[in-house]
């Protein structure tokens, strides 16, 4: 029997969902918080179909047969009418200036100027953290409240930093849409000061020679997987940082040169970074090559060859030689090195080389990836010579430079 206006009215929800049928495929359906939506049922190259028609009051029941009279005069004629509504969604979407599409279109514009660790880092932060919520607006109308919105969000999960660099990212796209002509303004500048400040962090890291001694011993004996075992020991001797040690491949180390040359696109200064490999690096690698040596990288995933390890298997591995997050982390042994090897009077300019930090005045940034390269060579051997005296139990003695020039 075809429903009534009155009948539509007048349906109660239950415990399920209910379908209420009209006539020629089309429903009512009244879920059980109550609320009531057309639909029509179909067939189409055989295959069962349901389309939506719009939800009630909104859509009256006239309205709602309208609808699927339409519907069915697209059937007639062999077409689909839900892959016509989705074409017409995907074609309003393509003409929309969403926030999401010029998202998406400066971040392949400018992807390439990025490692590709920070690239993904910052699409996924979109992704997870933007792209739900504001992500299918216009990106004209977006006003600066609805960004502190997502800012406090992400702040009430305790990830303060993470608030920041959301509302940092989104002004790059604003400003990307401002000079393209998509939009009038950037309403991220409007925060500045809305959030608290975050309270400057140093990465754990170990530089008492004493506590270092038991450390190298522990990971020397690391019982997990022989791949895992080798970035461990291999990581204070190269001390470059935790995404750039598991990104490593094969096509840049050349052992007879003594040397893992590391592409400036996978360096967070966008320069080409050079690694002397001292003699216990070296071995390390040799043992890693039956392992690894027919693939891309030299630490893979556990899954697959194409992809290296994870960025939490070192901090796992720390985890179970019995370290706290609060104790150590891979980024650690890098302040390990710089502490030591400053203290221990190695040049300055050398240390901070090794590290591929950023030039801080306009005479280091002149200098190119390979300053100080016969320096950098003679430190890293002593550098991995007094890290195996401290493994042996030996004396602590200092490796001033002037004792290796």
């Amino acid at each position: 029997m075809a429903l009534t206006d009155l009948a539509v009215r007048n349906a109660k929800p239950g415990p399920n969902l209910i379908r209420i049928a009209d006539d020629r495929g089309l429903c009512l359906e009244v879920a059980p918080a109550g609320g009531k939506r057309w639909r029509f049922r179909y067939r189409f190259n055989g295959k069962p179909n349901m389309l939506s028609l719009g939800v009630y009051p909104d859509v009256s029941l006239k309205e709602a047969r309208e609808r699927r009279d339409e519907a069915r005069r697209l059937l007639t004629q062999g077409i689909d009418p839900a892959q016509v509504r989705k074409s017409a969604k995907a074609e309003e979407a393509e003409d929309a200036e969403t926030f999401e599409r010029i998202a998406r279109e400066w971040w392949a514009k400018f992807q390439p100027t990025w490692s590709e660790e920070h690239g993904a880092q910052i699409l996924r932060r979109l992704e997870l953290n933007v792209f739900p919520w504001i992500g299918s607006r216009p990106i004209k109308e977006i006003t600066a409240p609805e960004i502190l919105t997502l800012a406090h969000r992400i702040e009430s999960r305790g990830a303060l930093e993470m608030a920041h660099r959301t509302i940092q990212g989104c002004g790059q796209v604003f400003r990307y849409g401002v000079a393209t002509g998509r939009c009038e303004r950037n309403p991220a500048a409007d925060l500045r000061g809305a959030l608290p400040p975050v309270k400057e962090k140093h990465h754990p890291s170990i530089t008492d020679p004493k506590a270092i001694a038991p450390l190298l011993r522990a990971m020397d004996n690391y019982q997990g997987s022989p791949i895992t075992a080798c970035a461990l020991r291999l990581a204070p001797l190269v001390f470059v940082r935790p995404g750039e040690l598991r990104h490593a491949e094969w096509a840049e180390i050349d052992l007879e040169t003594k040397e893992w040359r590391i592409p400036g696109h996978k360096m967070k200064m966008r320069e080409q970074h050079i690694v002397p490999l001292c003699t216990q690096s070296v071995a390390i690698i040799e043992e890693l090559r039956p392992l690894t040596g027919h693939g891309k990288y030299l630490f893979p995933s556990m899954r697959t060859l194409e992809r290296p390890m994870s960025e939490n298997t070192v901090n796992g591995a720390l985890r179970r030689l019995g370290y706290t997050k609060d104790e150590l982390t891979g980024h650690g042994f890098r302040s390990m090195a710089s502490t030591l090897l400053n203290e221990q009077g190695w040049n300055r300019d050398a240390i901070e080389r090794q590290l591929a930090h950023a030039e801080r005045d306009n005479i280091r940034a002149a200098y190119n990836y390979a300053e100080f390269l016969p320096e950098r060579r003679k430190m890293m051997q002593a550098w991995a010579d007094y890290l195996d005296g401290l493994r042996a139990g030996g004396k602590v003695v200092p490796i001033h430079r002037e004792a290796n020039g």
